[in-house]
C-alpha cells in the first residue's frame, strides 16, 4: 500500500513549477518607501466624499412660531386635496 516514488518527470515539473514562482516573487516590489500607496489614496477618496450635514442659522421662538404657522397655514391652502388621513 506504499505510494509508487515520483519519477524524474514529477520532479522537473516541480521544479518548473518553484521557478516560475520565484520569477513571478522576484518582480514584486515590498519597498514601501512611497509617499501614497492605494490604501492611502483610497482614505482621501473616502475623506472627501463625506456629507457635510447644512447648518441653518438659529431662530428666535418667535420666528420659530411664525415659520410653524406658515407651513400650516400653506399644507391647509394646498391646491390638491389627496386623503392622507390627517384631520385638523
Amino acid at each position: 500500500m506504499s505510494n509508487p516514488r515520483p519519477g524524474p518527470e514529477d520532479f522537473d515539473e516541480e521544479e518548473l513549477i518553484r521557478s516560475e514562482f520565484d520569477a513571478i516573487v522576484s518582480g514584486l516590489s515590498l519597498d514601501e518607501s512611497a509617499p501614497s500607496g492605494y490604501l492611502d489614496e483610497l482614505d482621501a477618496i473616502e475623506a472627501a466624499d463625506r456629507f457635510v450635514a447644512p447648518n441653518p442659522p438659529s431662530q428666535s421662538p418667535r420666528q420659530t412660531w411664525r415659520s410653524i404657522k406658515r407651513a400650516v397655514n400653506r399644507w391647509l391652502n394646498r391646491g390638491y386635496r389627496d386623503d392622507d388621513g390627517a384631520a385638523v
